[in-house]
């Protein structure tokens, strides 16, 4: 039983998705799993397990920024043995290519947080990267469903309110495709513990023109990221 998470042994699947929001935790398990039931509540940070397609799945919130999603990260990966962690959330796009409600897989992060210059001791720029199995298991399905997904680097910002929004156009210039707060911490993680780990995004605003999604749409479009995530999860995973 972890500190913050308080799951039993073998009551998280190896197969773990990521919203922030715990609320958006409790909606995916009741709308997509099946037997789906609640293993921890600490902190009102719900987390279920169900099946999906047959296979078992875990969901589990993980707050905002990478401070907070890094405990629970570390916790799935280092007390409960999960294999395949999906970040299912939302960002913001630096790019006119890519629009409102369309969704982004992070092929890798950019961040401002000192976490991994501190891991490195202040010597090295880590640059954490996606499991290409993953990814390409989700590009795939995507397609297969129709929905158009971008493929590119993120930035993990360890800021939301920002001094520097001149530095989101540099940004977009070295081929960023969007902002969002989470991803670096969770590729760092997944690598150190041997995992796999993808981040799926939905674009709810966009940075550079100052347009934003009403929360109905965010809900529909959410819907369909979070479906290509889950099928991402429970397909089997590539040999060789």
């Amino acid at each position: 039983m972890s500190t913050h998470i308080g799951a039993q042994p073998g009551e998280i699947a190896p197969r773990v998705l990521l919203p922030g929001d715990p609320l958006r935790a409790k909606w995916i398990a009741e709308t997509y799993l099946d037997d789906a039931k609640l293993y921890s509540s600490v902190r009102n940070m719900y987390g279920f397990t169900g099946t999906y397609q047959g296979v078992p799945v875990s969901v589990q919130g993980s707050g905002m920024g990478q401070p907070s999603a890094s405990i629970y990260y570390h916790e799935l990966l280092a007390e409960y043995e999960v294999k395949t962690l999906i970040r299912v959330g939302t960002c913001g796009a630096l790019t006119e290519e890519i629009g409102l409600r369309e969704v982004i897989a992070a092929s890798a992060a950019s961040t401002d947080s000192a976490m991994n210059r501190m891991r490195f001791d202040n010597v090295i720029d880590y640059a954490p990267v996606a499991d290409f199995g993953l990814l390409r298991t989700a590009v795939d399905i995507a397609a297969q469903h129709g929905i158009r997904m971008h493929v590119g680097q993120v930035y993990a910002s360890d800021v939301f309110y920002t001094d520097r929004p001149d530095l989101f156009e540099r940004l977009a210039r070295y081929g960023v495709l969007a902002v969002e707060m989470e991803t670096a911490a969770l590729y760092t993680l997944a690598a150190r513990f041997r995992a796999r780990a993808l981040t799926v995004l939905t674009v709810s605003d966009h940075i550079m023109t100052g347009e934003h999604t009403s929360a109905e749409e965010r809900q529909q479009t959410f819907a369909q990221m979070v479906e290509v995530a889950l099928a991402a999860a429970a397909a089997p995973e590539p040999q060789g």
